[in-house]
């Protein structure tokens, strides 16, 4: 069973691996969400969910890139819940945008998860995290993800095909 989805992945990852997709930052909270209407930030994807490049334009033309790269399950504790799982610096970020518990009971443990900080030319940092589950198409689709800048906004991010 392992060996035949370990074929599959690698199979989508060699057919896929250079295709570019697209990502959509919406702002949730801080001084972009607040003006109207609100600005969508476009970024684009490449390497699916192997490391890849990630470039966002701000609002103001500013460019931040970074590379990305999947970070290492987590193992979750058998009956785990919200105070006594691990966390990390972005969970009050996904709970704020998808609900209370969601980086627990979704993100955390997940096979296809994602870091990164994108750096402007202009000096602005953005932390970057995606997931998607395992099932929702081998793990290239319906990527879901947040995001936080050095200008006190908040992102939730929604990533598709180019």
């Amino acid at each position: 069973m392992k060996i035949r989805l370990f074929l599959v992945l690698l199979a989508i990852s060699t057919m896929l691996g250079c295709a570019t997709l697209t990502g959509r930052f919406y702002p949730v909270q801080g001084p972009l969400a607040a003006q109207t209407p609100a600005p969508v930030l476009i970024a684009k994807i490449s390497g699916k969910f192997t490391p890849g490049d990630i470039f966002v334009t701000m609002p103001d033309g500013e460019i931040c890139k970074g590379r990305w790269t999947i970070v290492k399950p987590a193992q979750v504790p058998k009956g785990a819940t919200t105070a006594n799982a691990p966390t990390n610096a972005m969970q009050p970020v996904w709970d704020s945008i998808y609900g209370p518990g969601y980086y627990v009971s979704r993100v955390l443990g997940t096979q296809y998860y994602a870091q990164t900080v994108v750096t402007g030319n202009r000096g602005t940092t953005m932390n970057v995290e995606m997931f998607s589950q395992p099932g929702e198409r081998e793990g290239i689709s319906n990527i879901k993800g947040v995001a936080k800048d050095s200008r006190d906004n908040i992102y939730k991010l929604v990533v598709g095909w180019e």
